[in-house]
């Protein structure tokens, strides 16, 4: 007997899990514990807030049981490394997967150095992360592939990094979410296609780790609604996009831009939203 793949959704059923999810976020005000670099504290704090979400920035290993009790979804970020925060992060991963608690990973800058590599992989292993959220050099280093960057930012495009994330779904048993000019988000066997933001994204620092964090709510919002983490981590950058492209249209430049980013995401609508999830296709 041959078991049949299912259907392949909709894109219109998709954009409606993604708008659901969204609500669901928002009437939930998930807490979101973050651990996280010091470069984006702030924005990353504001940017969930924005959004309908409650962060909490916990880096102390003693206090993890205590605030992991409360959240409802773990950030872990590589961007500032030393070896008492890489501790603390393995500590939270184990508990967040002992808990059930979702976890996304952001491996920051993985490929530019040794111990940044072997942190995110050794993080992959322990949390086992529902979403693994990325640039393409990110992502292409963790599976072992060459890829252009230049410190933490990325020099390819997502599309290239296209097959190092079906590698790294089906090892680790995650979505993965590459971003880029276009989003790609896959589980190894669905792809979904994100469009929209603005260029002037990557010229205000954290943008990325606050996909990270964004993500992160959503994951808790999609877990209320009864969804998967693929529409959760669609969810998360499609409201992304759609702050990006409210902000752009009213700024001036960089500074403007993140003023109007915070008041974009918390404006938004979630239908507005989830119309930037753009293609779904089945990966062969």
């Amino acid at each position: 007997m041959t078991c049949s793949a299912a259907p392949l959704p909709s894109l219109a059923a998709l954009q409606h899990d993604v708008s659901l999810t969204v609500s669901a976020m928002r009437a939930a005000t998930p807490l979101v514990h973050n651990i996280t670099n010091l470069v984006v504290m702030h924005t990353t704090a504001n940017a969930l807030l924005a959004a309908g979400a409650s962060p909490i920035m916990a880096h102390a290993e003693e206090e993890l049981p205590e605030m992991l009790g409360m959240a409802s979804a773990l950030v872990l970020n590589i961007g500032t490394l030393d070896t008492r925060w890489i501790a603390s992060m393995r500590r939270a991963g184990t508990l967040a997967r002992e808990k059930n608690i979702p976890t996304v990973l952001d491996p920051v800058g993985a490929g530019a150095s040794r111990l940044r590599t072997e942190t995110a992989l050794m993080l992959l292993d322990v949390a086992r992360p529902a979403v693994l959220r990325g640039n393409a050099s990110e992502i292409m280093a963790l599976a072992g592939s060459q890829a252009a960057g230049r410190g933490v930012d990325s020099l390819c495009g997502s599309e290239a990094a296209l097959a190092a994330a079906r590698i790294l779904a089906a090892t680790y048993g995650c979505v993965v979410s590459v971003s880029g000019e276009q989003d790609l988000i896959t589980d190894g066997t669905v792809l979904l296609h994100i469009v929209g933001g603005s260029p002037l994204m990557t010229r205000v620092t954290g943008m990325g780790c606050t996909s990270t964090a964004i993500t992160a709510a959503c994951l808790a919002g999609a877990r209320r609604a009864g969804l998967s983490a693929l529409i959760g981590a669609a969810a998360g950058m499609s409201m992304m996009a759609e702050a990006g492209d409210r902000s752009a249209a009213r700024c001036a430049g960089p500074g403007s831009f993140l003023i109007h980013f915070l008041d974009a995401l918390s404006d938004l609508t979630p239908d507005n939203a989830a119309t930037h999830v753009a293609h779904v296709e089945r990966l062969h």
